[in-house]
């Protein structure tokens, strides 16, 4: 079959929101390199992708929170020129509270969510740079701007995959790079199992089926949609939060105290 949009490189893409970003993107034209830890799930999203769409797909395991497996990961995304879209999916979770949380997980879980997305972001945006088009998209959580609803390490990897995927757009302004950034809310997906908190045990109301959530993820960025919270019904909301955080700017620092802090005479 001939290929139309390049090759999408999925991370996390043995289970859950990254298989379905697999099925998804290999219906739209894409080729494929999935990326994970387990070799035999990787080879069946692979085989049924194959199956239903004729794309190739290429399969890599890797665990993205080892330092060697993560760089050689890298260098296949230096290297590889057919890359169009990479989508920044693997991550950990956590509900435990500080306090209750095993501090060799969490360490994991930054490994996982933010270096791991950082240094897979940095190998590739060069490459995007100089042909002057590529998309990232970054999945993160609505506790980027909901901290305490879970685990507050959780909450903090996910406010940097915000937070670095605003300045990426900054900084990639003009170059033809685009930069998407996906917040769901809770999700039937084996995540809750893995955190520690079976999906069950939530209000069926505040639970997104992933194929919905990839869908919704999938027509925000056609729109070219930055921030996309598929949950979030109201989208004047998150506008109303983006134009107070910017009013802030070019005000955040003085070289004098606000006159709130001054003590009295």
């Amino acid at each position: 079959m001939t290929n139309t949009k390049g090759t999408a490189v999925i991370t996390g893409a043995s289970t859950g929101i990254g298989a379905i970003y697999a099925d998804r993107l290999a219906a739209e034209g894409y080729d494929l390199l999935l990326v994970a830890r387990s070799a035999d799930k990787l080879d069946g999203v692979a085989e049924r992708v194959r199956a239903s769409s004729g794309r190739k797909v290429d399969v890599f395991p890797a665990d993205l929170a080892n330092a060697v497996d993560l760089a050689k990961v890298e260098d296949l995304l230096k290297v590889n020129p057919d890359i169009t879209l990479l989508v920044n999916n693997a991550g950990l979770g956590g509900t435990l509270t500080l306090v209750n949380s095993d501090i060799e997980q969490m360490t994991a879980m930054i490994a996982l969510n933010v270096t791991a997305l950082t240094r897979l972001t940095y190998a590739i945006v060069p490459r995007f740079i100089l042909r002057g088009a590529g998309t990232i998209v970054n999945v993160g959580s609505i506790v980027a701007i909901n901290p305490e609803a879970l685990n507050g390490v959780y909450g903090g990897t996910k406010a940097f995959v915000l937070g670095f995927s605003q300045n990426l757009r900054h900084e990639l302004k003009g170059t033809g790079v685009n930069v998407q950034v996906v917040l769901p809310g809770a999700t039937a997906t084996d995540f809750w199992a893995i955190a520690g908190r079976p999906v069950e045990l939530l209000p069926s109301a505040i639970v997104m089926s992933g194929e919905d959530l990839v869908d919704a993820a999938l027509v925000g960025l056609e729109r070219g949609e930055f921030a996309t919270i598929p949950s979030l019904q109201d989208g004047s909301l998150f506008d109303a939060y983006e134009t107070a955080r910017r009013a802030m700017m070019g005000r955040l620092s003085s070289s004098t105290p606000a006159g709130r802090y001054r003590t009295a005479a």
